[in-house]
């Protein structure tokens, strides 16, 4: 399955869960498109295309949506393949905060194909999980 892998990619730390996690998926046999992998000493018209390019190419999109509120980027992302593809969000923090009842920005947790919701999961059982839900989804 060809997959678009959104979220935040401003810190190391983001970062590098990021590839770890395009480096599990790929080692499972699927095709990922990492945005910060085609980034550098591009403008920012390129970047959008690309990323556009990369979405519009994907059978699905995986977004992390950690943090008190999910970053903006990520959630433009969802946005746009809203209706056209399924979305998988994947949550591994802790936090909750909208005091409705959705755990998160309801926009990004209705729009979701399959939220998998992992509170403090390690790469490991985000990864287990994240590829059991896509094995449901290839199955549709």
């Amino acid at each position: 399955m060809q997959l678009y892998l959104a979220g935040p990619l401003f810190s190391a730390a983001e970062q590098a869960w990021n590839a770890e996690l395009a480096a599990a998926l790929r080692a499972a046999g699927h095709a990922v498109y990492l945005p910060q992998e085609n980034g550098p000493g591009r403008t920012a018209a390129q970047i959008f295309r690309a990323d556009v390019g990369g979405i519009d190419q994907a059978d699905a999109l995986v977004a992390i949506v950690d943090g008190p509120d999910p970053d903006s980027g990520t959630a433009w992302e969802c946005g746009y393949a809203f209706g056209r593809k399924p979305i998988v969000l994947v949550r591994t923090d802790m936090r909750e905060g909208t005091g409705h009842d959705a755990p998160y920005n309801a926009m990004l947790t209705q729009s979701a194909t399959v939220r998998l919701d992992l509170p403090v999961a390690s790469m490991t059982e985000v990864t287990r999980a994240l590829l059991d839900a896509l094995a449901t989804l290839e199955g549709r």
